[in-house]
């Protein structure tokens, strides 16, 4: 009886979520057929609202990291916040990717106008914790112009000569851009400390530089999204047996990734000094259950949106005499 009366307590929640989701459909269809650039932006904005209304409460809130949280007692097969299922999170997803390549595009117009604005989306986890999925899904609607991906390796030859920022100023994004990092300059901080590959007073000291440097990037316009996808040992486990067993995943594999499996406390303990020491008001850290990869898919996609879409941005005017510009068309 237990397990009846909860299944329909599932079903009933999943059906309120596509119910909402369904009415976020219709206002942005509304919006896509409107010809008012003011109702459109007015429509898209209360999609996206709709959208963080099927949230019991928002991941900006839930998720992020405070003092006292603690990385290992965290749940990677949890879905805070969110009370339907798989299905009901890939047609949020479906919907809220399509708001994002509005608002992304609104975003790089007024960016070619002068605007400061951008965004830096800074994805780190353990091997295997689903960062490349997050890209694939999240950004599937998008506008190539005005994306920019990197995934950071380990330094080569030529950005050992730098310093560690060096590579990471290359990659940030433009005026109205948004870039993508694949792991970051917080590498620099975690690799050192687990293997010991510099003193101890070299990687402590990054902490208030990346800081510093996080802070300035703010103050110039350039909002940072920072997200840590916290994933079991065990789902680690099956998506290594699932490289191994699949021809076509082969080369997602290093032997690497076991030496870094084999001090998985190491680096627990690491990021967790992390968090504690650069979740700032500026840029904090959002802690993400990633074992169920379609939940930290909506997550960030929710974070993506929400930030966009609270930079209450418009359209840029036209810089020419309309008028004039159409007396000369239509003379030539």
């Amino acid at each position: 009886m237990k397990d009846y009366t909860g299944a329909m307590a599932k079903d009933k929640r999943s059906k309120a979520i596509r119910k909402t989701i369904r009415k976020a459909q219709d206002s942005t269809s509304a919006a896509n057929r409107s010809t008012q650039v003011a109702e459109r932006l007015a429509l898209a904005a209360k999609s996206s609202e709709m959208l963080s209304s099927v949230w019991t409460l928002p991941p900006a809130q839930l998720l992020r990291f405070h003092s006292g949280m603690l990385l290992t007692e965290l749940d990677a097969g949890a879905t805070p916040g969110f009370e339907g299922d798989q299905d009901d999170g890939e047609r949020f997803n479906q919907l809220s990717a399509g708001e994002i390549a509005r608002y992304q595009r609104l975003m790089y117009a007024n960016g070619v106008r002068g605007d400061h604005r951008r965004l830096l989306i800074i994805l780190q986890g353990m091997d295997a914790s689903g960062k490349g999925g997050i890209v694939r899904h999240v950004f599937s609607q998008v506008d190539p112009m005005g994306i920019h991906y990197h995934g950071f390796g380990a330094p080569d030859a030529e950005e050992q000569k730098h310093h560690y920022l060096w590579r990471i100023r290359r990659e940030l994004p433009s005026h109205g851009w948004i870039s993508i990092f694949d792991r970051s300059q917080y590498e620099d901080i975690v690799m050192p400390h687990v293997y010991g590959t510099f003193p101890e007073e070299v990687w402590q000291a990054r902490y208030a530089e990346v800081n510093e440097f996080e802070r300035n990037l703010v103050a110039s316009g350039c909002s940072i999204i920072k997200i840590f996808l916290v994933s079991s040992k065990e789902a680690q486990r099956r998506h290594f047996i699932d490289r191994l067993d699949d021809p076509r995943k082969y080369w997602k594999f290093d032997a690497s990734d076991l030496d870094a499996r084999d001090r998985w406390g190491d680096y627990m303990q690491a990021w967790q000094d992390v968090f504690e020491r650069t979740s700032t008001p500026y840029a904090p850290w959002f802690l993400v259950p990633a074992d169920k990869r379609w939940y930290s898919r909506i997550v960030v996609s929710e974070l993506l949106r929400t930030t966009m879409k609270n930079m209450n941005m418009t359209w840029p005017a036209l810089d020419v005499d309309r008028a004039e510009t159409l007396r000369r068309l239509d003379a030539a």
